[in-house]
């Protein structure tokens, strides 16, 4: 199993994550060039951080308020970033092939895994749809969860025309939602804000999103699902903070993480105690 525990290392192609020592740096995602010729705003966006790469894959820890894929903002999104970034690393003319495996919604930040082969990009996909890529989430909310721990289970449907995701009763419309299930934990409370793990089981739009709504507990930030206020900078209280997969190519566990923004709410918790990652100065 190859673990990337603090998300910060970075492999030469075809190589294990280097030691502890081996720090990569924040990437300015205002750093790449060719960005105003192709029509893109990289805006207030912060920083990219490339958690662990080779031949196969690239994955990328993306800032909140930062859209996965391209949309009609024009705003440099993480698969812009990632296409610059394989451009002028491994010297590739033209366009870059990049894969997107999954995707976070815009607010939320956290591990993103891309493709950058064909072949990886179709056998991720395989892994994601027979649910065999376990994620982990952290999410924030000031509303006290029913207990201590549970799982939550839903048929939701979206709404394309006003993007947004409902909670409905089988048979109650003519096109049928879809099944989603989520295990969920609190890890911690600390001034008034309760800290919680999520295990999403199933991959639906917003999941994690409306169950916590419908447990009770909107997460902060998120006024589409009734958060009371929106947070400064846009974002919501949700991170996603592991993933654990075979590697399509090499058939070698990776169990990859990251820690949530050091920022707003999140500096709430002393990250130490709960999942060893990181302590409060």
């Amino acid at each position: 199993m190859v673990q990337c525990q603090k998300l910060f290392y970075k492999t030469s192609h075809m190589q294990r994550p280097k030691s502890r020592a081996d720090v990569v740096p924040f990437i300015p995602l205002h750093d790449t060039e060719n960005t105003a010729a192709e029509g893109l705003n990289p805006g207030r966006l912060g920083h990219v951080q490339v958690l662990y790469e080779d031949n196969h894959l690239l994955v990328l820890s993306k800032p909140a308020c930062v859209p996965t894929v391209p949309d009609s903002s024009k705003d440099m999104s993480l698969l812009d970033w990632g296409r610059i970034y394989l451009k002028k690393t491994r010297n590739k003319p033209g366009n870059v092939f990049l894969g997107v495996v999954h995707r976070l919604d815009r607010p939320v930040s956290g591990i993103v895994c891309l493709a950058v082969t064909s072949k990886a990009a179709s056998r991720l996909s395989k892994t994601l749809r027979t649910h065999r890529m376990s994620k982990t989430y952290l999410a924030l909310t000031e509303k006290r969860p029913p207990s201590e721990h549970g799982v939550l289970e839903h048929i939701l449907k979206k709404n394309n025309a006003k993007n947004i995701v409902r909670i409905i009763s089988p048979g109650i419309t003519k096109t049928p939602g879809k099944l989603a299930r989520t295990a969920w934990k609190l890890l911690e409370t600390k001034e008034d804000i309760y800290l919680l793990e999520l295990k999403p089981e199933t991959g639906r739009p917003h999941q994690l999103r409306v169950q916590c709504a419908a447990m009770g507990c909107p997460l902060m930030g998120d006024v589409k699902y009734g958060a009371k206020a929106p947070l400064p900078d846009a974002s919501i209280g949700l991170h996603a903070h592991k993933l654990e997969f075979l590697h399509p190519v090499r058939k070698e566990g990776l169990s990859l993480s990251t820690p949530p923004p050091d920022s707003g709410p999140w500096r709430t918790f002393t990250y130490s105690k709960i999942i060893g990652m990181r302590t409060k100065n």
